[in-house]
């Protein structure tokens, strides 16, 4: 009698299994009737944090990770589940960032942010793509990032954009018409910020020959006396300083040593303590782009952002580029989700993410192009009395 039952059961199990493949004529379909039912109606969504949390860019990645636990905090939930942050510590170390993007694969996450450094975001942007998952990078600058992989987007600019947001300040509102370069030929950083400000700079004064001045050298230099000499009498009213902070405090300094009164230029990288404190007076006057400013209200997401880190940190605290990215970041994947009306459908996500249009956050609105770079606001800053101050805020109206 109980076997009799036993193949009553199987036997109408099997029939129901055939009807409904009737309808599923693939197993993608009877997989998304019948096997995901339960990822669906999990209370749970996980988001990938893939930053160094440990190694030499360990200092970096806390704060990009600051940010987005801030976020977080505020916003702890989407389409009504709580969203539970799974961290990969990559070590700063690209075989390891590998291992670790595989693990968050396996683990299913729904977007991953992340990582600082872009050789990091790239050794793991392969295994998202491959598993069709969403990324954000906060602050990886280098186009490769998202040029070649249609699933990575970033909350920063990219680094060329600089070079355009600095020639329009130059041109437009410090009114100079002759500039010079000083270029460190083996980075491709400083190639890709050079060839945008100059290219630019030359369209805005409508004069080819604009760029007075192109000095390329390389990092072991010890002596720019002739280069200083060079750009002084070719009558450049500003110096775009592409290459390493270090080369830049030592340029600076001599160029004040020389009498230079050329305004220098530089790029993010040098909106830290420590370029200050090993600059001193000699960087005093710099101007520089960066990618936030926390005495500029960019958005009304700004107000939440500040109000909420400084009753965590303290009502005095200043929070970095790196944190408010970070939790823009967050942000971001909230809002594709939200709009993609899942947490499971990774194409979907993308999807929604490609279309984001004036998305509000905290270092501005985010309008992402083809290749899911951000069309933003850029902050300008001059170093003044040994303080970061807010000078300008460049639009994006070359787009």
């Amino acid at each position: 009698m109980k076997r009799n039952r036993y193949c009553i059961l199987v036997v109408a199990l099997l029939v129901a299994i055939s009807a409904a493949l009737s309808g599923c004529t693939t197993y993608t379909n009877f997989k998304e009737t019948f096997l995901t039912v339960e990822d669906e109606e999990s209370d749970v969504v996980k988001i990938g944090v893939f930053e160094p949390l440990s190694g030499k860019d360990k200092e970096y990645g806390e704060l990009e990770k600051r940010g987005i636990e801030l976020a977080h905090e505020l916003y702890p939930e989407v389409l009504g589940k709580k969203v539970e942050l799974v961290f990969a510590d990559n070590q700063s170390d690209v075989d390891v960032a590998a291992t670790v993007a595989r693990e968050l694969v396996d683990k299913k996450v729904s977007v991953v942010l992340g990582s600082y450094g872009s050789t990091l975001s790239l050794a793991g942007g392969e295994y998202f793509a491959k598993a069709k998952i969403p990324a954000i990078a906060v602050t990886s600058t280098n186009p490769l990032v998202t040029g070649s992989n249609e699933y990575y987007f970033r909350a920063c600019f990219v680094e060329s954009f600089q070079g355009i947001a600095l020639a329009k300040y130059a041109v437009e509102e410090m009114g100079v018409s002759k500039a010079a370069i000083f270029k460190d030929v083996d980075d491709d950083y400083a190639a890709a910020v050079s060839q945008t400000f100059s290219d630019k700079f030359a369209a805005l004064t409508q004069d080819e020959n604009s760029i007075a001045k192109i000095i390329e050298y390389q990092t072991k230099t010890k002596d720019f006396s002739k280069q200083l000499n060079e750009v002084k009498a070719s009558g450049a009213e500003v110096i775009l300083m592409a290459g390493k902070t270090t080369d830049a405090i030592e340029i600076m300094k001599q160029a004040k040593e020389a009498g230079t009164t050329a305004v220098f230029l530089g790029t993010n990288d040098w909106e830290t303590d420590k370029f200050l404190e090993k600059g001193g007076e000699n960087v005093e006057g710099a101007v520089f782009a960066t990618f936030f400013d926390s005495e500029s209200n960019l958005t009304e997401i700004t107000d939440v952002f500040l109000k909420a880190y400084r009753e965590k940190y303290g009502k005095d605290a200043t929070p970095e580029s790196n944190v408010a990215l970070g939790f823009d970041a967050y942000l971001l994947a909230i809002n594709a989700i939200t709009n993609a009306g899942t947490s499971q459908d990774g194409e979907a996500i993308q999807t929604k993410l490609k279309s984001t249009r004036e998305f509000p956050g905290a270092a501005g609105k985010i309008t992402f192009d083809e290749n899911g770079d951000p069309i933003k606001s850029v902050v300008i800053k001059t170093i003044t009395n040994g303080k970061f101050v807010h000078t300008y805020t460049v639009e994006p109206t070359w787009q």
